[in-house]
């Protein structure tokens, strides 16, 4: 794995890793946002090819960024599933089993539609729509009404942020990135199998793209 980037918030050390999550020293969790369990089975049920494979190599990129961090607890901003119960979120169950020492907090996005006894037997603590652990807010869409916190730095998803990097002439490439705001941060979605949204920054926004290697190893550049 490329190395992660420090980052000083709220006074606390984060890691952005440039596998599209953020591990938090003091509180020892890794955040991330938007790995949408179950969607390329959803595809299949409708009809559309598309492999398995994608699933398990975001499963598999998970696992990374655990065995690198060696987190207590895994939060998820939101959209953890996408959509009602299939194979794949067998397989997740299995996965989860291989990390039982882990805790999973899940705080629900618009996606995350499971019956609440799937959540338990995955071995799931799920909030609804805001959770807050010392120094920070954990959310799905900043755009939700939420509690007030002062002090509170939010991490959030939903929109799968993504920068365009122009080059010489006419040409850009667009890539998913990591916007921090100064009261808060928008995660890039960490499955591959997403879209991206292209965010509008401004003159206090620090914007980390993913950029891939020729390694196959994506790295982090800061704009």
């Amino acid at each position: 794995m490329q190395a992660p980037v420090k980052l000083e918030l709220n006074g606390e050390s984060c890691w952005i890793s440039p596998g599209r999550c953020i591990y938090l020293e003091k509180l020892k969790t890794l955040v991330l946002s938007d790995l949408h369990l179950g969607k390329t089975g959803h595809f299949r049920k409708s009809g559309i090819a598309i492999p398995q494979q994608i699933y398990l190599d975001d499963l598999h990129r998970l696992m990374e960024q655990v065995q690198h961090f060696k987190p207590e607890v895994i939060l998820f901003t939101g959209d953890l599933f996408h959509s009602d119960e299939n194979r794949e979120h067998e397989l997740f169950e299995r996965w989860r089993k291989s990390i039982s020492q882990v805790s999973l907090l899940l705080v629900k996005g618009n996606h995350d539609r499971l019956a609440e006894d799937l959540y338990s037997s995955i071995g799931l603590t799920v909030y609804e729509s805001y959770h807050n652990i010392g120094a920070f807010g954990f959310l799905h869409d900043i755009e939700q009404d939420i509690p007030e916190v002062a002090g509170t730095y939010v991490f959030c998803g939903h929109i799968h942020p993504g920068i365009r990097i122009n080059g010489l002439g006419k040409q850009s490439l667009s890539f998913p990135c990591y916007q921090f705001k100064p009261t808060y941060a928008v995660l890039p979605a960490f499955s591959r199998f997403t879209g991206l949204k292209l965010v509008d920054r401004d003159q206090h926004d620090r914007i980390f793209a993913i950029i891939p290697t020729v390694t196959g190893r994506p790295t982090l550049m800061e704009l």
